[in-house]
């Protein structure tokens, strides 16, 4: 395991909190569930029957872990008229809203907004659009949001960012931002780098081109996007527009921008459209063997963090780390 997630390891382990998750029919998330467990990362709650949830994985202990069935557990009336308040005026009914409460990404939701846990972990299973849509209705954006955005967490095999790791933005999330919204990722995005990996952020907006090398539309859009960060944040080291050697290559850097703020030193690179961002962390991922971790999602109320469909047992027990340190960074 690498420096980043071994930090963020020992982070939760000196204030463990509550994770839920909700998608225990999956083998990769007991199994996960079993070597948090086992290393103290947080304490779980895994969402169903017990006994059918252990059979999953037989071979690994889930020892330690809390279980609640939402069938049987004694507040789920409870939740079930806070839900149906919330939502009734958008047309939900009290049978939608019980029927709704049952189902674990629902139920987990709700967990987390009665204090019950502290955060969950989903996405294995359910898409990310049924993870952020439980998100949003339950637990809303955090005061001041204006946009909900995700971010991956890469760690790279380079010395690059900050030791080779560097955060990608947005990943998973917003389609086609424009100007004001990519400014919005940029700026949370720089607050999470703090949260996470401890150090000064260096933003680079990205592009195909470099301070004026290409004119377009799409050139103009992270233009404007840059200015924007620049006059919100008027302390954060960000520039742009840049392509991705002149945010990560110093000579580079030096070469087509002499004199630019991130100096090729970027360690958050915001992308102009979900297209480049996704494409581009997969390529990282697969074809340059980073560590990927997320996406982890900035915006919400609580700590809800969502899986590719395709993660593996080890993506998972580092998503519910991070989400297990963003938890105590609420106590703050």
């Amino acid at each position: 395991m690498t420096d980043f997630i071994n930090g963020i390891f020992d982070k939760a382990k000196k204030n463990r909190k509550k994770i839920v998750l909700p998608e225990t029919e999956d083998p990769r998330v007991t199994e996960a569930a079993s070597k948090i467990i086992a290393e103290g990362i947080a304490d779980l709650i895994l969402i169903g029957d017990e006994d059918k949830i252990k059979l999953v994985t037989p071979e690994y202990s889930l020892e330690g872990a809390e279980y609640i069935d939402p069938s049987s557990y004694e507040k789920y009336d409870e939740f079930v008229k806070i839900f149906y308040e919330m939502r009734k005026k958008r047309g939900m009914t009290e049978d939608e809203a019980s029927k709704m409460m049952l189902n674990p990404v629902y139920f987990g939701m709700m967990l987390v907004h009665q204090g019950v846990a502290d955060g969950l972990v989903a996405g294995a299973v359910n898409s990310t659009a049924n993870v952020l849509r439980p998100a949003l209705q339950i637990l809303r954006t955090k005061p001041g949001t204006k946009l909900v955005s995700a971010f991956f967490v890469m760690v790279t095999k380079t010395d690059l960012g900050s030791n080779g790791t560097v955060l990608f933005a947005d990943c998973a999330l917003n389609e086609n931002p424009d100007a004001d919204q990519l400014s919005e990722i940029a700026i949370s995005s720089a607050q999470s780098f703090r949260d996470l990996i401890g150090e000064e952020p260096v933003v680079a907006m990205t592009s195909y081109s470099s301070f004026g090398s290409a004119s377009s539309e799409m050139v103009d859009k992270v233009i404007e996007a840059t200015k924007l960060a620049q006059e919100k944040a008027p302390d954060l080291l960000i520039d742009g527009e840049m392509q991705i050697d002149t945010a990560l290559s110093p000579a580079t850097s030096e070469q087509k921008a002499p004199g630019n703020k991130v100096g090729g030193k970027a360690n958050v690179l915001v992308f102009p459209d979900l297209n480049t961002g996704n494409i581009g962390y997969k390529l990282v991922q697969y074809l340059g063997g980073a560590e990927a971790y997320g996406p982890v999602l900035q915006g919400i109320a609580k700590p809800v963090n969502d899986l590719s469909r395709g993660c593996s047992v080890s993506d998972i027990v580092g998503v519910v780390g991070i989400t297990a340190v963003l938890a105590q960074m609420e106590d703050n």
